[in-house]
């Protein structure tokens, strides 16, 4: 049986959000998700200095290392795969940071509105993001 490959928000194969730093809930590059991935990293986000101080007030600090666990820290300019939960509560608080659409999960629809997204976007959709890579 053929594994499906994932779908982007735009209906196109999923990108690479980031390879250095690696992201992603599998630390494969990509913000995909799975059964163990409770918080759901499927927004790929490029930090913003607003974004990494926001989300350390909340309890979750992006910006320190953590060697034990593998994390260099993030610094802004860097791609992360975001939980789409924490993405849509710094964009209602207005420090959302701007996401990869062609890196973003299809996944995030169930918490983000595609517009919403769209609004946000780094990358403006063209028409090979629906078409899949070579």
């Amino acid at each position: 049986m053929k594994v499906q490959q994932s779908q982007n928000v735009l209906g196109g194969v999923l990108r690479a959000c980031s390879m250095d730093p690696e992201t992603g809930f599998y630390r494969d590059g990509h913000c995909r998700t799975g059964p163990r991935d409770t918080g759901s990293h499927v927004v790929c986000a490029e930090m913003t200095e607003a974004f990494l101080e926001y989300t350390k007030r909340q309890g979750n600090d992006l910006m320190t290392p953590r060697p034990e666990m593998d994390f260099p820290g993030l610094e802004p300019g860097d791609r992360w795969c975001l939980c789409a939960a924490r993405w849509r509560e710094a964009m209602e608080a207005g420090v959302a940071p701007p996401v990869v659409l062609a890196a973003t999960s299809e996944a995030a629809l169930k918490a983000v509105d595609l517009e919403v997204l769209k609004a946000h976007a780094v990358d403006a959709p063209s028409s090979d993001d629906a078409s899949p890579d070579a």
